[in-house]
């Protein structure tokens, strides 16, 4: 227990001074706090210059909402729990395994340090963003799942900040299916993973924001505004209860399984969710808003 704690310690202690030093030093690209920033600005600008919905205010409803959870998420979240909760559960899972004569590396079936950099990158960004495909599933299809998935699906007007709106539970549950399967392939160094980081986050935001596009033949690879927006329709086909369009980044996944939907332009369809008109509207209550559900 001791190992645990100390553990847990590390940890704040470790982000709480690389969050001061991302806060403080912009003197690196691969700065997580000002390159969401910067992304954010770029995007809310398209949407400012290319509105899809006309009538859509620039401040949109809970516009402010959602910029609290984006940073909150990102940032605040790690603090408070996500890191200290990941280091913990990774070594008490090796522990685990040390007692039945195994280790992480025992699940590896090769390093992509031992791959030209490109062939890593696209090999660890294309099993992430499936794994996270199948994942969305699972919030969708399991019932005490997708009362916290709600919090995202609450959004009546989207933005490009909708995409950070999301409960602190979902992390947790993508985090933890995603520990094994990049397990397998070794690890990257920080610098990788913020090209893969500065990507996702940029196709994510597009894909809730204000914008009208679908990137002609590229939307049967990428997720796109378009396709993103069904995903949110309040009113969902007979034969597909549990929703369309799980698409992370890319939508190829939709395509090949047969989750995809887009019966037309889904410019001005309402969304939301069955019975969302009594769900909580402001950041505490839509945090608590699962433990009040069976």
């Amino acid at each position: 227990m001791e190992k645990y704690l100390d553990i847990i310690k590390k940890s704040y202690f470790g982000y709480w001074n690389y969050l001061k030093h991302e806060l403080f030093s912009i003197n690196h690209w691969d700065n997580y706090f000002y390159g969401l920033i910067g992304i954010s600005l770029l995007v809310w600008g398209l949407e400012i210059l290319f509105p899809w919905r006309k009538d859509q205010p620039l401040f949109r409803k809970d516009f402010w909402l959602d910029t609290f959870y984006m940073f909150f998420n990102f940032f605040l979240l790690n603090l408070i729990v996500l890191i200290a909760l990941s280091n913990t559960v990774a070594e008490f899972f090796n522990d685990i395994l040390k007692t039945i004569g195994l280790s992480i590396s025992s699940f590896q079936l090769f390093d992509v340090d031992d791959l030209p950099k490109p062939v890593g990158l696209l090999i660890f960004f294309l099993i992430s963003d499936f794994v996270q495909w199948n994942t969305h599933r699972l919030l969708h299809r399991v019932p005490w799942l997708w009362n916290f998935h709600k919090v995202h699906h609450s959004v009546k007007q989207m933005g490009f900040a909708a995409h950070l709106r999301y409960h602190w539970m979902e992390p947790v549950v993508y985090k933890s299916l995603l520990y094994i399967p990049l397990a397998i392939i070794g690890g990257f160094d920080a610098q990788d993973v913020a090209i893969v980081f500065f990507f996702n986050i940029a196709i994510g935001h597009l894909n809730h924001a204000n914008l009208g596009w679908n990137y002609g033949p590229l939307k049967y690879v990428l997720n796109n505004p378009k396709m993103h927006i069904w995903h949110h329709a309040k009113e969902l086909p007979k034969n597909r209860t549990y929703g369309v369009n799980y698409g992370i980044t890319l939508s190829i996944w939709d395509y090949l399984f047969k989750t995809d939907y887009i019966p037309h332009s889904g410019r001005d369809i309402e969304l939301g969710f069955e019975g969302d008109d009594t769900f909580p509207k402001d950041f505490v209550n839509q945090e608590l808003y699962p433990l009040s559900k069976k």
